[in-house]
């Protein structure tokens, strides 16, 4: 069996796998990255990912290190507000969380995970030292003490000294390292769609709380001369279901109502697509020659901004630690230090958003009534509000 030798072998080529190919490519580092099936780079086809990805300030600089931030800044949507509107009671309540509080940067910004795709995908072209091989999966793994022996579904064989899951949330690597997961589901669903409206968004994400989840929506660049918004709409499942049963006119009739008319009238800019929220932490983040990031080391519900940031802070972390010591990598050394300095930030977030989601589906009117009396208090210390805009961007 034909076998090959690499540092890092990378399953799955999501956005996370594809970032963290470059990252520890342009690093130096040989990576051999895998996926079963190629990442889809266009908007406009078959199970193309029509989803959007905010990065906050932390990530440009990760993203600025691996060299995908010059390729992505002419696209990206800057965030320099996040607004939350609640229209669970007679007493709408409206505050803004502006980034010039701050910094002199906005929050984040905000880009098509097609796109990403697209972007990440031409930066792995650009280096020697990383083998992206898409339409190849991952099959199972023998580690070793001085490296792990990846056998792949086309059977070829590769040793690497670690290998990365970075294959979802039902991670192929996390179960074959025998790592099992605590997982949280709601009973909702996320759909997910891009509207043009009236209203300019101004650059401000606005995420509208009225029960069954928020609805958000987050700058996209103008569509056809628009402005034009990506939408996460969350709801109870049997009604996403409904709602994605819909026909165009009936869906728009029913976004108009759920967003209040906040930007006028909503019209569908792209298909829409749905998928199941749930929260999830794996019981371990490592197993021997093996490191768990991204979904198959966490998921959570998309409200803050959290998930693929906090998945780039997995990677940050692994990516200084093989730094510091490249001849430790992967040793069970580097794999500690990995999880002593991750897991309490990823219980304490997954925790987090967790209550932030429930709070979010509350539909009687005394837990609505407490929500917003919750966003008003905390708006209206300054201390208490730059505390919490600090810690959505990353700091403890």
């Amino acid at each position: 069996m034909e076998r090959t030798s690499t540092d890092i072998v990378i399953a799955g080529g999501g956005v996370a796998g594809l970032t963290a190919a470059a990252a520890f490519g342009t690093a130096g580092f040989h990576v051999t990255i895998i996926d079963p099936t190629p990442p889809v780079t266009t908007g406009d086809a078959a199970g193309s990912d029509l989803r959007t990805t905010a990065f906050l300030q932390p990530a440009q600089q990760f993203l600025e290190a691996a060299g995908l931030w010059p390729r992505l800044a002419p696209f990206a949507t800057p965030l320099q507000v996040m607004r939350i509107v609640d229209i669970g009671t007679e007493a709408h309540v409206t505050r803004d969380f502006n980034a010039a509080d701050i910094s002199d940067k906005p929050f984040g910004w905000n880009l098509p995970n097609w796109l990403l795709r697209r972007e990440m995908v031409a930066r792995l072209a650009e280096l020697p030292n990383v083998d992206f091989r898409p339409g190849v999966g991952f099959a199972r793994m023998l580690p070793r003490t001085a490296e792990a022996i990846v056998t792949l579904t086309d059977k070829t064989q590769i040793s690497a000294k670690l290998v990365i899951g970075a294959d979802g949330r039902n991670s192929a690597v996390r179960q074959a390292a025998g790592i099992g997961v605590k997982t949280m589901r709601y009973g909702q669903k996320a759909l997910t769609f891009a509207v043009t409206h009236d209203a300019p968004h101004d650059n401000v994400s606005t995420e509208i709380h009225r029960s069954g989840g928020p609805f958000t929506l987050v700058p996209l660049p103008d569509h056809d001369g628009k402005p034009c918004s990506a939408v996460v709409w969350m709801e109870h499942g049997a009604e996403a279901n409904r709602l994605a049963a819909l026909s165009v006119e009936e869906f728009e009739a029913a976004a108009n109502d759920r967003s209040a008319y906040y930007y006028g009238p909503l019209k569908l800019a792209s298909r829409r697509s749905s998928w199941p929220i749930i929260s999830q932490i794996a019981h371990d983040l490592t197993a021997p020659r093996t490191a768990l990031v991204a979904e198959a080391a966490h998921v959570m519900p998309p409200i803050g901004a959290q998930g693929l940031n906090m998945s780039l802070r997995d990677l940050d972390c692994l990516l200084t630690l093989a730094q510091a010591q490249p001849e430790q990598l992967g040793t069970p050394a580097m794999l500690d230090a990995y999880a002593r300095k991750r897991h309490p930030d990823i219980r304490l977030r997954v925790t987090g958003i967790d209550a932030l989601n429930r709070a979010s589906i509350a539909g009687s009117p005394t837990m609505q009534a407490l929500r917003s009396k919750g966003i008003e208090a905390l708006y209206g210390v300054a201390p208490v509000r730059r505390t919490l805009m600090q810690m959505g961007l990353g700091a403890r």
